[in-house]
């Protein structure tokens, strides 16, 4: 009887650790879903993610009959949370774990500094799992309260948020960024206002911004920033047209075919430095904080004019005579 008592109990001690080997070896086994990201919609089950992937071809039937087998014994498989995760080749396990966990996939969206808000807004279309609830910039104008400190309201919503990195979770909507982006803008241009030089002509933050616009669309070569922003105070300070090739490229829009010419220098349209005095209606782009810096604290100099030197950099000239010796050095080609 004795004998027999220990034979049974044998018997299941080594069904019961065979049993949990067979399930250490289940749930280690790969599990290679096709991804990046795997959407698990509200109310699914685990029946239902095992049977997707039995019809994938990533579990057998027999291994979704075991499945549901172990979330009998162990019902914290069965606890999976709604949303988009990233996944890759882990074990059966860990991608459990990870549905468990509630660690959703975070994405990114960059807005790009010297890019128009319409170029900006087409990224936001093809971001991925990002609602896209804003159709273009007079939506993004009428999206918050201008601030009265900023002067008249903007004409568009052209160069009101900030150009960064902006983290997001799956089915997050558009205009919650843009949100973000713009009370951003608010405090890098406020920062900036609070911080400038006070003898600049401007009046108001945001013609610090679209100075700063103009600036950003100018020149990428940080080291000249300020010095770029001195030529255009100056202008301003004298009474000069500020005659920058970038307010015409913008307001021209999708009539711009790549090159500048005579007649685009001559018309009347509103960004159009060349034609009208002053600053320019709006900005021109997105402006990074370096700009908002360069216009609120620009270098002291007496320089009127630049012209690109073909390398990223510029040569700056307090005469007429000095720049038009300079464009024939780096326009023409002559040597001086």
């Amino acid at each position: 009887m004795k004998k027999t008592l220990f034979v049974v109990l044998s018997l299941l001690l080594v069904s019961a650790f065979g049993l949990r080997n067979s399930v250490q070896q289940f749930l280690q086994q790969p599990l290679l879903l096709t991804g990046p990201y795997l959407e698990i919609k509200a109310g699914s089950s685990l029946r239902q993610l095992c049977s997707e992937w039995q019809q994938q071809q990533l579990l057998s039937a027999g291994d979704c009959t075991f499945l549901k087998f172990l979330s009998v014994l162990k019902p914290e498989l069965r606890d999976i949370k709604a949303g988009v995760y990233a996944v890759s080749s882990k074990p059966l396990n860990a991608q459990l774990a990870l549905f468990r966990s509630g660690k959703v996939a975070q994405f990114s969206l960059l807005l790009r500094e010297g890019w128009t808000l319409k170029q900006n807004l087409q990224s936001i279309i093809n971001a991925p799992f990002l609602i896209n609830d804003v159709s273009d910039d007079m939506q993004v104008a009428s999206m918050w309260q201008w601030p009265q400190r900023w002067g008249k309201l903007p004409i568009n919503g052209e160069g009101l948020i900030l150009p960064d990195t902006y983290f997001y979770t799956a089915n997050t909507k558009a205009s919650t960024i843009i949100f973000r982006a713009h009370k951003s803008l608010l405090a890098a241009v406020d920062t900036a206002w609070q911080q400038r030089n006070p003898d600049i002509p401007l009046a108001s933050p945001y013609e610090l911004l679209i100075l700063a616009s103009i600036i950003e669309k100018e020149t990428g070569f940080l080291p000249e920033k300020p010095l770029i922003s001195s030529v255009f105070i100056n202008r301003l300070r004298q009474g000069m047209r500020l005659q920058t090739d970038p307010t015409v490229i913008y307001g021209l829009g999708d009539r711009y075919r790549g090159d500048i010419t005579r007649a685009h220098l001559r018309d009347p349209h509103i960004y159009n430095t060349y034609v009208h005095a002053g600053l320019p209606p709006g900005p021109i782009a997105l402006v990074s904080k370096t700009s908002l810096q360069a216009a609120a604290q620009p270098e002291i100099s007496d320089k009127l004019f630049f012209v690109a030197k073909g390398d990223g950099r510029h040569q700056f000239s307090a005469s007429l005579q000095q720049h038009n010796q300079a464009v024939q050095q780096y326009i023409f080609g002559k040597k001086p």
